[in-house]
C-alpha cells in the first residue's frame, strides 16, 4: 500500500482555503470512513499526512475538535467524535436529521460547485480509497459501507466525466477503475498530478519491457529455428559426402555445402553473402533445399 500512502500524502499537501471545500472534503471523509451515525463519527487511518490534516479540516469545516485523536506519525490511528453538540454541528451542516434515523445519501446541494465536488471526491479517496502500485497492476477503488452512498457515487463520477465500474464486497459498495488512463485522469482531478505521472511512467516502462520481452522471445524462437534448420542441412550434407556424391555436385551446390560445413552458426543471409559472387538469402535457401532433396533421394535409393 506504499503507493496509496504516497497518493494520499500528495492529496494532503494543499492548504485548506475555502470553507465550502473544507466541508465538502470532510463530507467525503465521513461518508467513506470507519463509522458515521447519530452517536459517533470514527475515522481510522494509517496515513501520517491525513492525521495532520484532519484536525485542521474539521476545525475549518465545522468549528469542532475531535474528542479523541491519535499521535502524529505513521501507524494506524483513530479519530473520534461522540459529543452530541459536535455531532449536531456536523449533521446540521449537511441537513441530516440526527434524531430521525440515518440512511445516508450524498447531498448534492452541498456539492453544487465544481471545486466542492473535487474536494468531496478527494475526501472520499482519503478515507475509503486505495490504488495499486502501477508497477504491479492498475486498480483504484473507493469503498463505503453506506448502501445509497455507494449507489449514488457512480452517478456523481459520471457527472464530472468518469466511467467507473461497481461491485459489492463484504457488505461494502465498491466503485473502481481498472484502466491506467482512467486512474491517471482521476488522480489528476483529485489534485495528485505527481502520482498520476507515476502511473503514466509505470505504464510506459511496463509497455517497453513487454516489447523487449516479446522481441527477445521472437529472436530466441528464430534462433532455435535457425539452429534446427542448420542441423538438418549439416546432416544432409554429411549423407551426401558419405555416399560419395558430394564431389560430383555442380559448383554452386558444392560451394553451398562447403560454406554450411565451415559456418554452422551462420544464418542463410550471412552464408549467401559469403558466396562468390554473393547471392540472396532466398537463392542460398534454394541451394540448401536442393542439397537436402538430393540427400533424401540418396537415402531412399539405399
Amino acid at each position: 500500500m506504499a503507493f496509496s500512502a504516497d497518493v494520499k500524502g500528495e492529496l494532503c499537501r494543499p492548504q485548506i482555503s475555502r470553507r465550502c471545500c473544507a466541508r465538502a472534503e470532510a463530507y467525503g471523509i465521513l461518508l467513506f470512513c470507519g463509522a458515521f451515525h447519530s452517536r459517533q463519527a470514527r475515522i481510522v487511518t494509517e496515513c501520517g499526512a491525513l492525521k495532520e490534516r484532519l484536525p485542521l479540516l474539521f476545525r475549518k469545516a465545522f468549528k469542532v475538535s475531535f474528542d479523541q485523536a491519535p499521535e502524529l506519525g505513521e501507524g494506524k490511528g483513530t479519530f473520534l467524535i461522540e459529543e452530541p453538540a459536535k455531532l449536531k454541528a456536523i449533521f446540521d451542516t449537511f441537513d441530516l436529521d440526527r434524531d430521525g434515523g440515518l440512511s445516508l445519501h450524498i447531498n448534492l446541494a452541498v456539492l453544487e460547485e465544481e471545486h466542492c465536488r473535487t474536494a468531496f471526491l478527494r475526501g472520499a479517496f482519503l478515507a475509503g480509497g486505495s490504488v495499486t502500485d502501477p508497477m504491479k497492476g492498475y486498480h483504484l477503488e473507493l469503498a463505503t459501507s453506506h448502501y445509497y452512498v455507494g449507489r449514488e457515487l457512480p452517478a456523481l463520477l459520471r457527472e464530472v466525466g468518469f466511467e467507473p465500474k461497481e461491485t459489492q464486497r463484504k457488505g461494502n459498495r465498491v466503485v473502481y477503475f481498472k484502466q491506467s488512463h482512467h486512474i491517471e485522469d482521476f488522480l489528476t482531478y483529485l489534485g495528485a498530478p505527481v502520482s498520476a505521472m507515476a502511473v503514466m511512467n509505470a505504464k510506459l516502462e511496463r509497455d517497453l519491457q513487454g516489447r523487449v520481452n516479446r522481441q527477445v522471445n521472437c529472436d530466441s524462437a528464430n534462433l532455435d529455428k535457425t539452429v534446427a534448420a542448420a542441423r538438418e542441412q549439416l546432416a544432409a550434407i554429411e549423407r551426401l559426402r558419405e555416399s560419395g556424391r558430394l564431389d560430383a555436385l555442380p559448383d554452386k551446390l558444392r560451394e553451398a555445402a562447403r560454406l554450411r560445413l565451415e559456418n554452422p552458426e551462420l544464418n542463410l543471409a550471412q552464408l549467401g553473402a559469403l558466396c562468390a559472387p554473393a547471392v540472396s538469402k532466398s537463392a542460398f535457401n534454394h541451394r540448401m533445399r536442393k542439397l537436402m532433396e538430393l540427400a533424401e533421394t540418396n537415402t531412399l535409393e539405399r
